[in-house]
């Protein structure tokens, strides 16, 4: 992939992150999780589902907002006849919060599943929902580029690549992105020079991630096994170059990690645990005044509920 020399460098990690805060912001339902964060117009958003449990047909979005991540309050409440899953946030080229939803009535199979999109200039008053997808396909991240919306969107049997110029309707920019493990999540994030970067979970055999690299116009992928299982994954790219990976992690002890992603070398390297256990992981990622800032859900202290932390991370050491 050759991507660290594209800028010339070399980067090498020394020393510990920190985790400088880390807070408990919400657990009023029964069951909260699936987040997401952003930063939009001067203030924190945060996305995540309200449940009964991890799967249940009542699933309904709540989209929380801060001046300061210390205190919060409703943002946005959505329900539906179905279970809303997984919300996600992004800023559109307009200035716009986007916040996208998978619709699925899990008594009714034969209904094909959706995913549903919300906007907002402010923040506060949200726009009727709009169907964005392929029936039957969850368009699971939305990451914008050059004015173009693009996401991974999958069902049981592989994932597809879609972009949309208006965050309204997504069409098939790749037939098959991968097919093999059982692929699902996946989350992408673009370079400098408009190649991507796709981390990609799998749930198969092997249960190991991928990382996936292409130049525009994003049709030819090329792809790396990790060797690691992760799942809902999110990857952020930091202003020195560095890749920070976001992800639960399996082993003795389920939980929250953050890694460091060497797409050179195709690794995955844990910097910090975050304080989490059991059903735990969907993180946010937002880098902010030189602080990683990271939601997630974790049921460590009891019942599933919604964290934010605040991470310190090691310098770097830049080589030419």
């Amino acid at each position: 992939m050759h991507l660290l020399a594209l800028a010339g460098l070399w980067w090498v990690v020394g020393g510990a992150a920190e985790l400088v805060e880390v807070r408990k912001i919400w657990d009023q339902a029964p069951h909260n999780a699936f987040t997401d964060l952003v930063r939009f117009k001067g203030r924190w958003y945060c996305s995540f589902r309200e449940g009964a449990q991890h799967v249940s047909p009542d699933g309904a979005i709540r989209v929380l907002s801060s001046a300061d991540g210390r205190v919060w309050d409703s943002a946005a409440y959505f329900t539906a006849e179905a279970d809303l899953r997984d919300p996600k946030l992004s800023i559109t080229p307009e200035e716009r919060l986007m916040l996208t939803g998978y619709w699925v009535i899990r008594e009714k199979p034969e209904v094909p599943a959706r995913t549903l999109a919300w906007f907002t200039s402010m923040g506060r008053d949200w726009s009727e929902p709009i169907d964005i997808g392929e029936p039957g396909m969850w368009l699971w991240r939305v990451r914008w580029h050059n004015r173009v919306a693009y996401a991974t969107g999958y069902n049981r049997d592989l994932v597809r690549l879609y972009a949309s110029r208006d965050g309204k309707r997504f069409e098939r920019l790749v037939e098959t992105l991968h097919q093999e493990g059982y692929p699902n999540e996946g989350t992408l994030v673009f370079l400098e020079d408009g190649s991507a970067l796709c981390l990609l979970r799998r749930d198969g055999q092997p249960p190991t991630a991928l990382l996936g690299f292409s130049r525009a116009p994003y049709r030819a992928w090329q792809w790396k096994d990790l060797g690691v299982r992760v799942g809902g994954p999110n990857l952020i790219r930091l202003p020195d170059g560095r890749f920070v990976a976001g992800v639960r992690l399996h082993g003795d002890k389920v939980r929250t990690g953050l890694c460091w992603l060497d797409p050179e070398a195709g690794t995955l390297t844990e910097l910090l645990t975050l304080p989490s256990g059991g059903d735990s992981s969907y993180p946010g990622l937002v880098f902010h005044e030189d602080l990683l800032w990271v939601s997630y859900y974790s049921s460590h202290e009891g019942k599933a509920s919604i964290y934010l932390a605040k991470v310190k991370l090691p310098a770097p050491t830049r080589r030419k």
